[in-house]
């Protein structure tokens, strides 16, 4: 009697340990990521709508209509686009009009045509650094789509407007930081679509090579010349105003010589208000490495250098710009930067 009763209570505190789990992990229990450069409009409109309370308040319009369709959720779990049995599919799979939701109708205010979605501005051609949050790391492949020319972002997407092959794939790519937090991502260099001018889509697939279990996405970007910086976050008119990289850097060879070289970064605050802090990170090129710097941090990880301000260069003025310099062996280069801010 008693070894069923010790059984019957460890049947019924299981249950309670799985139900405590459900409450406490809701869905972010099946959430796994979503592209941060060039941004996801899920993240960059949760960015957009974050408040000092945690509330989720989008102040873009396309996020905003986004947010009235799908519910506030579809931010609170802006890393969960996907579908369990995608198995990397992608044309005749995924229906025209649902591209940026993958048919997970949990997203499906993604899919709105709207002009004042979040852009991420970029130089067509140019090596760029990619970064995709990890919320839960899993293996697999990234595939990444480009629009066709004359694409109309105030029309539904089909995938007669995407290009037929991707133009850049990943494959199982490097990552650092801790998984559920927008501080653990997967990372890597390559080249964007060569040719492309003003608004486009950029369309990401992830294929986890561990399961059926495949991620979509949809970055909104225009090919201007830009380096990565972010408009239409924190901007009540939409696609022009504030931005969510309120920085940039520019790197320039100084001198160099058989087998190594000098640099400097500049960091300028083209913003409206004066920067609190930055960090600028880029994928060093293979056969590359970085000796010493100067009037930074340095933190290597892999391949990825990330530089964050000392105490006297923290504080930016708008308009005003700081630099740091840097020691490498191998040939000079001129890397993609990123630049961020608190």
């Amino acid at each position: 009697m008693r070894k069923r009763r010790k059984s019957a209570l460890a049947a019924a505190l299981g249950m309670v340990s799985i139900l405590v789990m459900s409450v406490f992990t809701g869905p972010s229990a099946w959430a796994h990521g979503a592209f941060m450069q060039p941004g996801a409009r899920t993240f960059l409109c949760w960015k957009d709508g974050l408040t000092s309370t945690g509330e989720i308040k989008p102040k873009n319009p396309a996020c905003a209509a986004a947010v009235d369709q799908s519910g506030a959720n579809s931010l609170y779990n802006w890393f969960a686009v996907l579908r369990s049995d995608g198995a990397g599919r992608t044309r005749g799979f995924v229906p025209d009009g649902q591209l940026c939701s993958g048919g997970n109708t949990n997203y499906s205010g993604f899919d709105l045509p709207n002009a004042n979605w979040p852009v991420t501005h970029l130089t067509s051609g140019a090596n760029f650094n990619f970064r995709y949050n990890k919320w839960a790391a899993h293996p697999g492949w990234f595939y990444l789509y480009v629009t066709k020319d004359g694409w109309d972002p105030t029309k539904p997407l089909t995938w007669d407007e995407m290009e037929t092959d991707p133009f850049l794939v990943a494959d199982h790519p490097a990552d650092t930081g801790p998984t559920g937090s927008v501080d653990g991502y997967y990372y890597w260099s390559g080249n964007l679509p060569a040719n492309k001018t003003g608004r486009h889509i950029i369309y990401s697939v992830w294929k986890r090579s561990d399961s059926n279990e495949t991620f979509y996405g949809c970055s909104d970007v225009v090919f201007d010349g830009g380096n990565g910086e972010v408009t239409g976050v924190g901007d009540t008119s939409g696609g022009g105003g504030g931005t969510t990289v309120p920085c940039t850097a520019t790197f320039k060879t100084i001198s160099s010589w058989s087998g190594g070289y000098q640099a400097e970064v500049t960091v300028s605050n083209p913003g409206t208000t004066t920067l609190n802090g930055w960090t600028v990170s880029w994928i060093v090129p293979s056969g590359q490495t970085i000796n010493s710097l100067w009037n930074g941090t340095l933190t290597m990880n892999g391949d990825l250098a990330t530089v964050r301000n000392v105490d006297y260069n923290r504080n930016v003025a708008v308009g005003a710009s700081t630099t740091f310099g840097l020691v490498a062996n191998g040939t000079a280069s001129t890397p993609s930067l990123s630049c961020t801010s608190p």
